[in-house]
């Protein structure tokens, strides 16, 4: 039960933070379009942490999804 609660959690922070990520081009840079600034941007401050963060809390998910495959 603990594991469960635990990728509940887990699920819903990665959620939020996969949600907070800017997404300057939308649904049209999926199929090519919103090519105005091509550039290539680093992630700075704030940008940075969240971007991360996701990495890790995704990370977290699938070894608790793991965890829980094996118990």
């Amino acid at each position: 039960m603990t594991l469960f609660i635990a990728q509940l959690v887990s699920a819903v922070i990665l959620i939020a933070l996969v949600m907070l990520q800017e997404r300057s081009s939308g649904l049209s840079g999926v199929f090519g379009g919103g090519m105005q600034d091509s550039s290539y941007q680093t992630r700075r401050g704030l940008e940075r942490g969240i971007f991360w963060a996701t990495i890790v809390m995704a990370v977290v998910f699938a070894v608790l999804a793991a965890l829980r495959l094996l118990a």
